[in-house]
């Protein structure tokens, strides 16, 4: 699927959005709420990075307004991962964790090729390193701290680990060929050995953070690729009735 006259690949264009914005409004429910300050402030830096990154993804493809807030829940192929409700800050670290560890090892990979999102990937790999790194630091913190907090951080990465094998499946108008990488615009970025890189990365910082790698399947679940199909879980219809309320309740409005 390519975008009309652009020779952007909509369907990679639309879920590397779509990622990127949905995960930025959860980082921003934490507004307020951090347990320290300066996470505030962090939490809120991270989200205006992914927001900067969707609305240059979107405008890739169309209205940038349009596509973030006038979409019905059905059209949205983001991660089913980056829509989970924030829960405990240990969750939404491990969420991140996840994520941002997946997100720098791709932008990598793109940043050092010629297709579509080169450009992008290069600037913003610089952000998803620190995103990373912000995430691990409070792995480390949260699983190598006190019993209360590990146990919090084990729970959180054995509930998110289920979602965590749709980043590897092809988007949507990809080939899905086992060899060819992603497809539809991210073709020379191999699934497989990009999985085996987050792996390794992930594994390492559990070990260091006094955790386990959780047990249980990572695909196969409906939950393991829908997202990208456009099917979502349960909280994810009200985030984004949330989200879309102020402009579909002023269509038009200028500011």
């Amino acid at each position: 699927m390519t975008g009309t006259g652009t020779g952007t690949p909509t369907g990679s264009a639309l879920a590397l959005a779509d990622d990127a914005l949905i995960l930025s409004h959860r980082l921003g429910e934490w507004a307020g709420h951090a347990p320290e300050l300066e996470e505030d402030v962090a939490l809120a830096n991270i989200a205006l990075d992914l927001l900067g990154q969707a609305r240059v993804l979107y405008s890739l493809v169309g209205d940038e307004d349009e596509l973030a807030y006038l979409r019905e829940e059905r059209a949205f192929r983001n991660l089913q991962l980056v829509e989970q409700p924030n829960g405990d800050f240990a969750h939404s670290m491990a969420r991140q964790l996840y994520f941002s560890t997946y997100q720098r090892l791709l932008y990598e990979e793109l940043a050092t090729g010629d297709g579509p999102f080169a450009g992008l990937a290069a600037k913003a790999v610089k952000e998803v390193d620190y995103h990373q790194d912000h995430a691990e630091q409070w792995t480390l913190r949260l699983g190598d701290g006190t019993a209360e907090s590990h146990e919090r951080m084990r729970r959180a990465c054995a509930a998110l680990w289920r979602f965590t094998g749709e980043m590897f499946q092809p988007v949507e108008g990809g080939s899905g060929a086992e060899d060819e990488g992603y497809g539809d615009g991210l073709d020379g970025v191999n699934r497989r050995k990009l999985e085996e890189r987050w792996l390794s990365s992930i594994t390492d910082v559990l070990k260091r953070a006094t955790l386990t790698v959780p047990e249980g399947p990572r695909t196969g679940a409906w939950t393991a690729g829908a997202g990208r199909q456009g099917l979502h879980t349960e909280s994810f219809g009200r985030m984004l009735a949330e989200m879309q309320h102020l402009h579909r309740s002023h269509p038009g409005a200028s500011w």
